[in-house]
C-alpha cells in the first residue's frame, strides 16, 4: 500500500476499529463478568417460564389473527408517510415547482394505497 492511501483512509479504518471495539466491548465484558463473577443458581424456579414478573396461565404461544399484521402494516405506511410530510410542510413557502409535484406525486402514490385498502376490506373489522 502507498502513503498516500494510508493517509486518505487511515482515519477511517481507526474510526471503524473504535465503532466495532464500542459495540463489541460491552458485550464481551457482560460474558466475562457472567462467567467469572455471577453466581450460577439454576433451578426449578429460575429457568421457569414468566411474563412481568408473574407465573405464565395458559400456554406460551398466542395465537392472533393476520389482520393485526396487515393494521400494522398500514399504519407504518402512514407513519412514515407523516415523517416525510413534516419537512415538506415546514419548507413549503421556500420550494420550487418540482419539489411541489414530486411531493404530490408522493400523497397520490400513498393516497391509491389507501383506496385499494379501503376497496380491498382490509381496514374492516370482523
Amino acid at each position: 500500500m502507498d502513503a498516500h492511501f494510508l493517509e486518505l483512509y487511515g482515519p477511517v479504518a481507526i474510526l471503524m476499529i473504535a465503532a466495532v471495539g464500542f459495540a463489541v466491548a460491552p458485550l464481551a465484558l457482560a460474558w466475562l463478568w457472567a462467567k467469572t463473577i455471577s453466581p450460577r443458581k439454576p433451578g426449578p424456579l429460575k429457568n421457569a417460564t414468566y411474563e412481568c414478573g408473574l407465573e405464565s396461565k395458559s400456554d406460551v404461544l398466542l395465537w392472533f389473527r393476520p389482520e393485526y399484521y396487515i393494521y400494522a402494516i398500514v399504519f407504518l405506511i402512514f407513519d412514515v408517510e407523516a415523517i416525510f410530510l413534516l419537512p415538506f410542510a415546514v419548507a413549503f413557502s421556500g420550494l420550487t415547482v418540482g419539489a411541489v409535484v414530486a411531493m404530490l406525486v408522493f400523497l397520490l402514490l400513498l393516497a391509491e394505497g389507501l383506496v385499494w385498502a379501503w376497496r380491498k376490506g382490509v381496514l374492516t373489522w370482523v
